[in-house]
């Protein structure tokens, strides 16, 4: 009898989620002895709720805010870090071009709460030794910062290589310059998975066999990135053209560091060590909780 496994995403569907798709489409997880259900999502918080209800096995949400969570009490962890750095780019026209930070001093740029490329600004100008008083983040409604961009009442933007910007640049034709956070020193954690600690302890063996089922899904989308985008439209019927699709699942598979010794998915502990100076530098989050609170690498194969 297949094993239920109920997964929900943090967000609406996107090429971030292909490999899991293609895993399903392909039988994988069937045939590992798994009944897997994708559910789209309405955000991380709406995501981890339904994880503590019971109502999901698993949540995909970004790494950063489940180690938020976790410091503030959530009895959740990280079972797999699939992005220890967020694909996040700054983007600009290319007639007034970021493409390096000190590019930033004298350019604005559009801000949101919550949002990820300017909510560590701070860190980054004094990683790279530039003048943060000098960029100008312009407050404004999440909703409204790429139109914003898009109309030229900004000069910058932060996006999300593997979903946004190959919107963006299908929509607009435009060849934006990129200005790549990661490659200047700002590690986010991105996409990782999620369960309870009551979940991890009662269906620990079930969990593993989904990660090590998912493991394939990813390499198979890494070589056949076709079939991963295939497999998302067949879901995603009113997403972008399969040309963008394919470039978001083709982003994703960049963002995933390939396995160097150890499994897809390994957390390493100075990840969450650093995550949490990043959160700890815009929130007061008291004393940090220890690391292996956040995270266990138990379920993840080789």
């Amino acid at each position: 009898m297949a094993e239920d496994v109920n997964l929900r995403f943090s967000w609406k569907l996107k090429g971030e989620y292909g490999f899991f798709y293609l895993g399903q489409e392909k039988g994988l997880y069937k045939d590992a002895g798994l009944s897997v259900t994708l559910g789209e999502g309405a955000g991380a918080q709406a995501a981890l709720a339904a994880l503590l209800q019971g109502q999901e096995d698993l949540a995909v949400v970004p790494g950063i805010f489940a180690i938020t969570a976790i410091q503030k009490g959530m009895p959740v962890k990280i079972i797999s870090l699939y992005q220890p750095a967020a694909p996040v780019v700054l983007i600009s026209h290319p007639d007034n071009p970021v493409v390096k930070p000190s590019d930033l001093e004298g350019k604005s740029i559009a801000s949101s709460i919550g949002e990820t490329s300017t909510a560590y600004m701070d860190v980054f100008c004094g990683l790279n030794k530039i003048d943060c008083k000098k960029v100008n983040k312009i407050q404004m409604d999440s909703q409204t910062r790429i139109p914003q961009f898009v109309q030229k009442k900004v000069d910058v933007v932060g996006v999300y290589r593997t979903s946004d910007l190959p919107v963006l640049i299908d929509k607009t034709s435009t060849n934006f310059a990129v200005l790549d956070m990661e490659e200047f020193g700002l590690a986010v954690p991105g996409l990782a998975v999620v369960a309870s600690a009551d979940g991890v302890e009662k269906k620990g063996d079930v969990l593993r066999n989904f990660l090590s089922v998912t493991s394939k899904a990813i390499e198979m989308s890494r070589s056949d990135p076709a079939a991963a985008t295939a497999a998302l439209k067949a879901v995603w019927q009113a997403g972008p053209s399969d040309k963008v699709v394919r470039e978001q699942v083709e982003a994703t598979s960049k963002s995933i560091p390939a396995s160097t010794g150890k499994p897809l998915g390994w957390v390493d502990e100075k990840t969450i060590a650093d995550a949490l100076k990043l959160i700890g530098s815009v929130d007061e989050i008291g004393e940090p909780k220890p690391i292996s609170t956040f995270y266990t690498n138990d379920l993840l194969t080789q």
